[in-house]
């Protein structure tokens, strides 16, 4: 069914909602997120966002074309909706799935229904061109609430390999951890605890102060960090193989390179900051963009 929007956190509430553009990379989040909701018992909600707003705000003089080109917008999210669909129950044939149709952009509309969300989706290309709409997936992960959740083309299929949390030592990246034990439980998998320090390049890295500090002793007081975080998890989550790799610097390339190996990568954020700034800096576009899995982002409630 086509539900409007006369109530639509009604509709998503606890429900894991989909971003459609009718992309490939999009039909990927919706296999992905059609076999999470299915696993979990959860309703799937397929959204797409007409984005009709500017054309009726250009097109204010000349109606004709304002109703000529809302109708051409909602016809193809329809058809969006209609193949988002028959994708899910491809994938998960028992899942319930309902549909959105909204005339917000994708961004405003994702943003707004992840306040009642169970998690959002969406997808994206790998080393390149983001699905929906260039930016939104970035704005979504920005501004979002709850989890949030980027499945780069084709990445729906990897379901093998350890889940991989990125741990920075602060109460945020607690969110992460607490997700990716139960990521890991759940898919009966490792986890992998990653650890960096510093968001530096190795160079720059070299060239601070940092250095006059003993490595082993640097290595031996962050290893206690990781520890500390990971403490009472795996006491919750005994079945849970846990590995730990501390780093000194670069986080987005050691976690890149966890992705190849990993079914899932797991970071948390509260916005600005967490790990390493990482919404709004240059780890979270290099994961979303070149991540070899699907990358989940976390933040407290």
């Amino acid at each position: 069914m086509t539900e409007h929007e006369d109530d639509p956190h009604r509709l998503v509430s606890a429900a894991v909602v989909v971003g459609a553009d009718g992309s490939p990379a999009a039909h990927s989040a919706i296999r992905w997120g059609a076999t999470v909701a299915a696993r979990r018992g959860r309703r799937l909600v397929i959204a797409y966002g007409m984005n009709a707003t500017p054309a009726k705000s250009w097109l204010v003089a000349y109606q004709p074309m304002v109703d000529e080109a809302v109708q051409t917008l909602k016809t193809h999210g329809e058809q969006a909706l209609v193949t988002g669909t028959q994708v899910a129950h491809e994938a998960a044939p028992h899942v319930a799935v309902d549909t959105l149709l909204s005339e917000q952009s994708p961004a405003k509309m994702l943003i707004e229904l992840s306040k009642s969300a169970h998690m959002v989706v969406l997808g994206s290309r790998r080393g390149g061109a983001i699905a929906h709409l260039g930016s939104t997936i970035l704005a979504v992960a920005s501004h979002g609430r709850g989890t949030i959740v980027a499945v780069r083309e084709n990445g729906e299929d990897i379901t093998s390999g350890p889940v991989v949390v990125g741990v920075d030592g602060s109460p945020v990246s607690d969110t992460a951890v607490a997700a990716a034990f139960a990521e890991a439980a759940e898919r009966e998998t490792d986890l992998v605890a990653v650890h960096t320090w510093s968001d530096l390049t190795f160079t720059e890295f070299a060239s601070t102060g940092l250095i006059e500090i003993p490595a082993e002793d640097l290595q031996t007081a962050e290893q206690a960090v990781l520890a500390e975080r990971l403490a009472g998890w795996q006491q919750r989550y005994p079945e849970v193989t846990v590995q730990r790799e501390v780093y000194p610097s670069t986080p987005a390339q050691h976690l890149r390179e966890w992705s190849e190996r990993a079914q899932l990568v797991v970071v948390g954020s509260r916005g600005r900051g967490g790990f390493r700034g990482l919404l709004l800096g240059s780890t979270s576009q290099s994961l979303v963009q070149h991540s070899a899995c699907p990358v989940m982002i976390t933040r407290p409630s």
